[in-house]
């Protein structure tokens, strides 16, 4: 390879890693004119007072950590090129992920049990708010398990070494973000009552 061709590499690289930032930073501008629709609606008389989130939504915590943390693993496992452990922990990051979306159903269940619907007569403002900003998020991580599906058969096929990681790191910015943009989301709305 000579310079020419490592230069424009280089650059290649830096602007994928520029467009992911910039697609998080959209993603965050979203949550975050949500956030403030739900804070400005809770001044509102219809609001209800008296919900808290399920306790599934704790538990879907601690799972989408779980699954940052295998994909941590999973990307350190390809850089000091222990491709078995790498498979191992990327396969657990989709199955936590898988998971994160069932409890999340679970949780909606559990409201609609509540009798507490997004819309109609059974509805409210409060908990309209809520499943809009989960279901949003839940998008985002179904669009993550595809970008996880992406990145596994990638691995498979030998694409990503420790020299050769690009696509593993975009697809861990994007992963690692939709994980922190649920802690973010489920204090929200476990904290601004």
């Amino acid at each position: 390879m000579d310079l020419t061709e490592g230069t424009f590499k280089e650059k290649n690289e830096r602007a994928k890693v520029s467009m992911m930032w910039f697609a998080m930073i959209s993603m965050f501008m979203t949550f975050a004119g949500l956030l403030s629709a739900y804070i400005v609606s809770s001044k509102r008389e219809d609001w209800l007072i008296d919900f808290e989130l399920p306790n599934v939504f704790v538990v879907s915590l601690a799972t989408i950590f779980l699954s940052s943390v295998c994909f941590h693993l999973a990307k350190k496992s390809i850089i000091n090129e222990n491709n078995q452990l790498a498979t191992i922990m990327l396969l657990a990051t989709f199955i936590t992920g898988g998971l994160f979306i069932w409890l999340q159903f679970k949780g909606f269940g559990e409201i609609l049990n509540l009798n507490l619907h997004p819309t109609g007569g059974a509805s409210n403002v409060k908990t309209s708010f809520i499943y809009i900003i989960v279901f949003v998020h839940l998008l985002h991580i179904i669009g993550g398990l595809l970008v996880l599906t992406v990145t596994i058969m990638n691995h498979l096929k030998n694409k990503y070494n420790k020299n050769n990681h690009l696509g593993i790191t975009l697809a861990g910015m994007y992963w690692h973000f939709v994980d922190v943009l649920w802690v973010c989301l489920f204090c929200f709305l476990y904290f601004m009552r």
